[in-house]
This record gives structure tokens, C-alpha cells and sequence, in this order.
């Protein structure tokens, strides 16, 4: 039999030796020479930090290019909590169909598009634990737009749309000792007991975490954050 070389993986940058935000800007502005606007996924597992790696990616962006980067999570798409209740969703809250998936992606086709109109998305507010509509404004000015999510990379409808919508996406890796005790100081901080917090870590989270992290090969790149 003939042995086959394994496929190599996407590329690792160390979020950890330097400043890591300000070595991605050159991949963001290749992306942008000959486009209006360039939409940038961060995908990876609950707990893995990628709100401050996005908001890190958005800053950099910004000082680059001022009032012409908005920041929109995916988490602004999460059904409602008495939606979820409803569907008697509420012990696996986080999983895939508890997002409202063609809302998100219509979003990223209109800022695909930049057709110059503003754009209003949805955002998640912790302290609810529910979605606010409205709460992110997309100025036609825009022209790096940073969107993260869990889901970014799934390979299963509807979520396999997501990825084509994107000029690249990124993957964020962290030590699971690490991702965990994160996590579940989250769920503490916001509205869980310690013990809650960590059935809620090791249940329904880890679950979609398995999920998340099947979908790393569609990534351009990893973000090793340690």
C-alpha cells in the first residue's frame, strides 16, 4: 500500500508572541485591494475567546481605518429565550438550532452586497441572555466588517452558506483545560452557580463544541490563543 502524506491543516498564527491583531491587517488589506468591503469570519468552540480576538482584529482594523469597521456577532441571532423555552430547547440553548440561521446569513448577504444603504443587525446582550434588535449599525462607510460565531464554518445546512459569504474565515484554538475553566467563570459571571456552570460546560456546551471543532479544516487559518 501506498502511504499518503496527511492533508495539512490551515495555517497557525500564536496569538500569544506579539501582537498578533496587527500581524493579521495585512491579510485584511490584501483582501481589500479591488474590493468595496471584505466580511471576516472568527469561528471556534464556546470558551475559545473569540469576542476579544474579533474585538482585538476590529480594533487594528480600525486604527487603520477609522469609522470603516463594524463588529457583528453571530450571538445576535440566538432565538429568544422564551422561544427556545417554547420549543423546549431551553437545556441545549447554544446548540445549532437555536439560532435563527437565515436571519443571519440574509444579514451577511446585505453587507456582502454594500449596496450603500445602512444596516441594523441584532446583538446578544449577556446580561439578558437575550438578543437586542437593532444594536449594531453598518454605515454604507463599512468597509471591514468582522463577524463571529461558533457556526461560521459548519458544513450541514443552513450553515454551510455562512462560509461562501466570507472572504476568509479564521479558527480560534486554546488549550481545552483552558476553554473550559473560561467558560464556565462566564456562565458564573452572568447568571449560573459554580456547579450549574460546570454541568452547563461539560453537557450542552461540550457537545457543541465536539460540533465546532470538526469544522476547523474550513478555516484559512488558526489562531493559536493560549
Amino acid at each position: 500500500m501506498v502511504s499518503q502524506d496527511p492533508v495539512p491543516g490551515p495555517p497557525p498564527v500564536h496569538w500569544g508572541e506579539g501582537a498578533a491583531g496587527r500581524r493579521l491587517w495585512p491579510r485584511i488589506a490584501a483582501l481589500l485591494e479591488g474590493r468595496e468591503r471584505v466580511l471576516i469570519g472568527i469561528a471556534g468552540a464556546p470558551g475559545a475567546g473569540k469576542s476579544t480576538v474579533a474585538q482585538a482584529v476590529a480594533d487594528e482594523a480600525q486604527r487603520h481605518l477609522p469609522g470603516q469597521v463594524a463588529l457583528v456577532p453571530m450571538d445576535g441571532y440566538h432565538l429568544a429565550q422564551t422561544t427556545i423555552e417554547r420549543r423546549g430547547r431551553a437545556g441545549s440553548k447554544g446548540a445549532p438550532d437555536t439560532f435563527d440561521a437565515p436571519g443571519y446569513l440574509a444579514l451577511l448577504e446585505r453587507l456582502r452586497r454594500a449596496d450603500g444603504e445602512t444596516v441594523y443587525a441584532p446583538e446578544f446582550r449577556r446580561e439578558l441572555d437575550d438578543p437586542v434588535a437593532a444594536a449594531v449599525e453598518v454605515d454604507p462607510a463599512v468597509r471591514v466588517v468582522v463577524t463571529e460565531g461558533n457556526y461560521l464554518l459548519l458544513d450541514t445546512p443552513p450553515w454551510s452558506a455562512v462560509r461562501p459569504l466570507l472572504d476568509e474565515a479564521w479558527y480560534v484554538e486554546v488549550p481545552e483545560a483552558t476553554r473550559l475553566e473560561r467558560l464556565i467563570a462566564r456562565h458564573v459571571r452572568f447568571k449560573d452557580d459554580p456547579a450549574t456552570a460546570r454541568r452547563r460546560a461539560l453537557g450542552s456546551d461540550q457537545r457543541n463544541a465536539e460540533l465546532v471543532e470538526a469544522s476547523l479544516a474550513r478555516a484559512d487559518l488558526v489562531i493559536v490563543y493560549a
